[in-house]
């Protein structure tokens, strides 16, 4: 692969990256109450209920919104994870081995965020969306509970830990992004380390050939002169 086509390729990269993280930021606050710390219970909340129960049903309504929108945005958000494919497609296009290094193991994140999205993100929105907690379908019309009619239904995920799951989510996914983001700097680090030594190696060998050159000359003067 050219090198000129490299920076470009890490821009197609890095730029969807850094738009996950951003609406990953975004969903933060919703997340930060329900996963991260418990509040305080609010004044007019009866004793006892849970202090979390306003912040569930923030998340809640916000994530009803979100899967409730136009169809535009989520084709808007499908292409920009296609272009970060399309920037390691062309990266490990005739790969060196710096590429199957940084560039592989940046790929492989790539796609275990790809598959939290939809393994965990999309179906958490569709049961949110549909209200259906605890239910895991088998057939159309049939469920665990319905299926086999053993356990209570406490032995499934509720309303609540199904948020948690999705809050939860949201940090994997923005964990694996930062990794990406760290191999691709790291890789920048590394070809810049290795540009600098090339450099080096070079300057020192050209004053070594011009050094020879200055004592070869200086030889011939000396030889001109006893003649």
């Amino acid at each position: 692969m050219p090198k000129s086509a490299s920076p470009f390729a890490t821009f197609l990269i890095i730029g969807p990256v850094c738009f996950f993280l951003g609406l990953l930021f975004a969903s933060f606050p919703y997340d930060y109450n329900v996963l991260w710390t418990t509040p305080s219970l609010a004044a007019d909340a009866a004793p006892g209920s849970d202090p979390r129960e306003p912040y569930y049903t923030l998340l809640e309504t916000h994530l009803k919104f979100l899967h409730s929108s136009p169809p535009v945005i989520s084709r808007i958000l499908h292409i920009v994870i296609g272009t970060g494919i399309l920037g390691f497609l062309m990266k490990l296009y005739k790969p060196s081995e710096a590429n199957m290094l940084f560039d592989g193991a940046s790929l492989v994140l790539y796609m275990c965020g790809i598959t939290v999205y939809i393994a965990n993100i999309v179906k958490g929105l569709r049961v949110v969306t549909n209200g259906t907690y605890g239910k895991v379908e088998l057939v159309e019309g049939e469920s665990i509970a319905g299926a086999t009619g053993e356990g209570p239904v406490d032995d499934y995920i509720g309303r609540e830990d199904s948020l948690k799951v999705l809050a939860a989510s949201n940090t994997i996914l923005a964990l694996v992004l930062i990794g990406v983001l760290v191999l691709q700097a790291g890789q920048w680090y590394a070809q810049k380390k290795e540009a600098a030594e090339i450099a080096m190696m070079d300057k020192a060998r050209d004053e070594k050939k011009s050094h020879k050159t200055q004592q070869a000359q200086a030889g011939k003067g000396e030889s001109k002169k006893k003649q």
